[in-house]
């Protein structure tokens, strides 16, 4: 058990170091979320403190996913991976301290972007213990996804438009910028299946607002969504190398 605790803390620094601490890593994070966010901010400037929930959901999608599928990605094809279950390590360590990476380069990003925003919050108040909770599990959640989709293909570029259709589709059918009850039945019941609409309804109501289902509820499915993803990828870099 300790060495594989050395290894997944050793994984972690090293994709710290050598990915997530970069600038492109970095911008990628805020600049995105932020971009379309200021969109909507300028078309109604009074209700940005409605979007406050969507722009940090966005923050944890955008962090977590959008480098850890390209690392994992790119360590299998170099091979650098392979190395790494030489020490020896088992696969589910390795994919373990990847996502625990990728979840803290996400809690830094999202920590940096919820400075900006609390504030605009302030008025209704917000809990402190509720908002760790939810940004915790869906740093998790988002993680696991993007190590699901890494491992799901053989190809950087594939990994990017992978995420890039999933990711675009939560972006608006998940309640970050239109409210769910305002979407037509179909697309209703599809946004129910999506994680990013539980983080959204959990930020809301960690910022004093009110949500569909109760903080307890949103953390429950979330924690689902990262075991649906877990299992799958574990068994899928598992046959890589098999």
């Amino acid at each position: 058990m300790r060495d594989e605790l050395r290894i997944i803390y050793y994984i972690i620094r090293k994709d710290m170091r050598a990915y997530y601490l970069k600038p492109p890593a970095i911008s990628w994070g805020i600049l995105f979320p932020a971009a379309m966010s200021l969109s909507f901010y300028l078309r109604n400037p009074a209700g940005f403190g409605e979007l406050a929930p969507g722009l940090l959901a966005l923050t944890v999608l955008f962090s977590t996913t959008a480098m850890e599928a390209v690392v994992i990605n790119f360590e299998l094809r170099v091979g650098s991976l392979e190395r790494l279950l030489l020490a020896p390590a088992t696969f589910g360590s390795v994919l373990l301290g990847k996502l625990l990476g990728a979840s803290l380069f996400g809690f830094i990003i999202t920590a940096l972007v919820a400075t900006a925003v609390l504030p605009t919050c302030l008025d209704r108040g917000f809990d402190v213990v509720a908002l760790l909770f939810i940004v915790i599990t869906s740093l998790i959640t988002f993680s696991s996804l993007g190590a699901l989709i890494s491992v799901a293909v053989k190809e950087v570029f594939e990994a990017q438009t992978l995420g890039n259709f999933l990711r675009f589709p939560m972006m608006f059918l998940c309640g970050v910028f239109i409210p769910i009850q305002t979407l037509p039945p179909g697309l209703r019941h599809l946004a129910y299946a999506l994680p990013l609409t539980y983080t959204v309804d959990g930020f809301r109501q960690a910022l004093g607002g009110t949500g569909n289902l109760s903080l307890v509820g949103d953390v429950l499915i979330l924690t689902g969504f990262a075991c649906v993803f877990v299992v799958p990828a574990v068994a899928l870099l598992r046959r890589r190398f098999a």
